[in-house]
């Protein structure tokens, strides 16, 4: 099978799907379906191919909220509200929009999005492929590499290795390391109280990974931080909480999927499908551009 020459882009669809929702003002269509999701999805991802053209594309999307993480730490995410709502009855529909547009979808309970997209990058980039992952999401940052890049469609920003130092002080590989300690308030993730993200990265910069700074706790007096005494103690008396902080940071790269490149290629949506979609929902502008373009192809 051959090869694809032009990048894989895999899509953390979850992320864009409440970007959308939280982007817009409430909107439904007559019969009083909420609709904002679904718009700011859709004008998101036809923006995207328009920019982009991508010859090989999937979108990722978390199959639930219960993940193996909730498994080894029940308080995992435990900060974020359910789904608001008006959010719920709008996910077929997502899913409808991309079945239109003939995007591949892929999902896996148990799994999250990021983990998905995690797999296939690490399995395709390892075959020489060239990988852009459209994504905010700094957990994604530990990805990065010579053949994997990141884009921010929101700020219209790439992200290689150096965009990633310039994040979090150290290479891609020692993301999680940072996070171990630092934590996550977004994701509910401990770290080790007291310490925050530039102690975290002084200490990654030093010492390289939990397990070497862990093995020199006796040196940090000499070590020149600030407050070390203070460090020391917290490291201490969090050392679990900081192995665990990097488990639930980390993304799997072991997600049980088979999927080739060529499965993923990309070749345009199916037309009537999408249109009759814009109508159902009442999309006026955005069938009227489909419309549009079909009249000039035409």
């Amino acid at each position: 099978m051959t090869e694809p020459s032009s990048p894989v882009y895999l899509v953390d669809g979850s992320a864009y799907i409440f970007r959308a929702f939280f982007a817009l003002p409430p909107l439904t269509n007559s019969r009083g379906l909420p609709t904002q999701a679904i718009y700011g999805f859709t004008t998101m991802t036809l923006k995207f191919l328009r920019a982009h053209r991508p010859q090989h594309l999937a979108v990722a999307l978390d199959a639930g909220k219960e993940t193996f993480r909730n498994q080894i730490y029940e308080h995992y995410k435990a900060n974020r509200p359910e789904a608001p709502p008006d959010l719920i009855p709008q996910f077929p529909y997502i899913r409808r929009v991309l079945d239109a547009l003939n995007v591949s979808v892929l999902e896996l309970p148990g799994f999250e999005a990021d983990d998905i997209i995690a797999t296939l990058a690490q399995n395709f980039s390892a075959r020489g492929l060239s990988i852009v992952i459209v994504s905010g999401d700094k957990d994604l940052m530990q990805l990065v590499g010579d053949n994997v890049r990141l884009l921010d469609t929101a700020k219209e920003k790439w992200i290689d290795v150096d965009g990633v130092k310039e994040k979090f002080g150290v290479e891609p590989e020692r993301v999680t390391e940072v996070m171990g300690l630092m934590g996550d308030a977004v994701d509910n993730i401990p770290g080790v109280k007291g310490i925050g993200e530039k102690t975290a990265i002084a200490l990654i910069q030093r010492y390289e990974s939990l397990e070497n700074l862990f093995a020199h706790l006796d040196d940090l007096e000499n070590s020149g931080l600030k407050g070390a005494s203070r460090i020391r103690k917290a490291l201490v008396e969090n050392r679990e909480k900081a192995f665990l902080s990097r488990e639930l940071a980390s993304v799997r790269t072991d997600v049980p999927i088979q999927v080739e490149p060529e499965m993923l290629r990309y070749t345009g949506p199916e037309k009537e499908k999408l249109r009759r979609l814009f109508i159902e929902l009442e999309f006026g502008k955005l069938l009227k551009d489909l419309d549009a373009e079909n009249s000039v192809k035409e």
